[in-house]
């Protein structure tokens, strides 16, 4: 099996990432569990998809199954209450160890509510989704949104484990799926030129969901993240680097409820911006944000922006959990496979290119 291995200050953990990998669930999961009860997290939605599969690779280890909603709407502290009191009716102990089985916001809502539970209880992530897979179920990131902003109460807290099987994704939705692959872009962008070369190339047979490359993909996309969180744990410095496209993509979420984007369409969105604002400021080739721009547009048909204006994008940004003062320290790439992070960005550009923004991607969609 391929296993890649994480190196925090707060814990060494092992991704375990391949074909199959689903198969090693069970014996890890007895050799963490001290005497504990087992307790998998997961939504109706997901355990209808892969809950058999799941639950035969775990056989009699678990004893209590707790579902609950992974919209994104849904990821506030209401929901963590929820599985905290469910666990406690459970008589879920110090000793408990929780499988999360599902995409971001399972992950997200499961590791706080793991972290908040008897003030820490294990967990180790079955992620279901691509982007939980290359990103959000590794590095230890957890929480739950409010309606001032996304992300803004949590707690880093790592997992015990991760299994990120190929397999499961074979059940995913287009359109997720496709969401996913947006956030494999930004890993092509940010650091690895290679990755975005194999993009390139190979991108509709990875739309067909060709296991092979999609195997190579994953296990590409975990390494650079599992390098990255190693060096820089809690976001002081070089993890920044992962919030390329991240900056006007959570303004989106914010400022239209949850309800209009997946996440990694409004990071593919967020890309496109940092990718333009990039080259007014001379900082990237007018080239290489050609071929950003059109692996973007080739990775389907995002949805439409709303009608935001300037003033409210920049407000909402300004609200993000990652300003400091009021002002956002943005990722811009400067070549393909390498991106500079807190570049300061004068708001009128930001305006200039929020107003450009649907003509750039319909110039790149036209280009596919």
């Amino acid at each position: 099996m391929k296993t890649i291995q994480v190196k925090t200050a707060s814990a060494s953990y092992a991704v375990v990432c391949e074909r199959g990998a689903l198969g090693r669930l069970r014996p890890l999961v007895e050799k963490l569990r001290d005497g504990g009860d087992v307790f998998v997290l997961s939504s109706p939605r997901v355990w209808r998809s892969c809950g058999k599969e799941v639950t035969r690779a775990l056989r009699d280890s678990h004893r209590c199954l707790v579902l609950f909603d992974d919209r994104e709407v849904a990821k506030r502290l209401a929901t963590v209450e929820r599985i905290c009191r469910k666990l406690a009716r459970a008589r879920a102990d110090r000793r408990a160890l929780l499988v999360a089985v599902g995409g971001g916001v399972v992950g997200d809502v499961a590791g706080f509510a793991a972290a908040s539970y008897l003030r820490g209880v294990r967990i180790v992530h079955v992620p279901t989704t691509l982007v939980a897979q290359v990103d959000s179920a590794i590095g230890g990131k957890t929480g739950v949104d409010l309606a001032e902003g996304k992300n803004l109460v949590g707690i880093f807290y790592q997992p015990e484990f991760v299994i990120a099987d190929p397999l499961l994704l074979r059940t995913l939705p287009a359109r997720q799926f496709r969401s996913g692959l947006y956030e494999v872009v930004k890993y092509g962008v940010i650091g690895d030129a290679e990755l975005f070369d194999f993009l390139e190339r190979e991108l509709e047979k990875l739309l067909g969901m060709n296991m092979r490359l999609l195997e190579w993909v994953i296990e590409r996309g975990a390494r650079q993240k599992a390098d990255v969180v190693s060096k820089d744990e809690r976001e002081s410095g070089l993890r920044q680097i992962l919030n390329f496209g991240h900056t006007i993509g959570h303004a989106l979420e914010t400022l239209t409820e949850y309800k209009h984007f997946l996440h990694g369409e409004a990071v593919g969105w967020g890309m496109l911006g940092a990718t333009q604002l990039a080259v007014i400021m001379e900082l990237l080739p007018k080239q290489d944000a050609t071929r950003i721009s059109s692996l973007i547009a080739r990775c389907g048909q995002l949805p439409a922006l709303p009608r935001i204006s300037a003033a409210q994008l920049l407000q909402t940004i300004a609200g993000d959990k990652k300003s400091r003062s009021g002002r956002v320290g943005w990722v811009l790439p400067r070549a393909i496979g390498n991106a500079q992070i807190s570049v300061n960005v004068a708001d009128h550009l930001v305006a200039e290119v929020w107003h450009d923004l649907p003509a750039i991607y319909a110039n790149a969609s036209r280009e596919v």
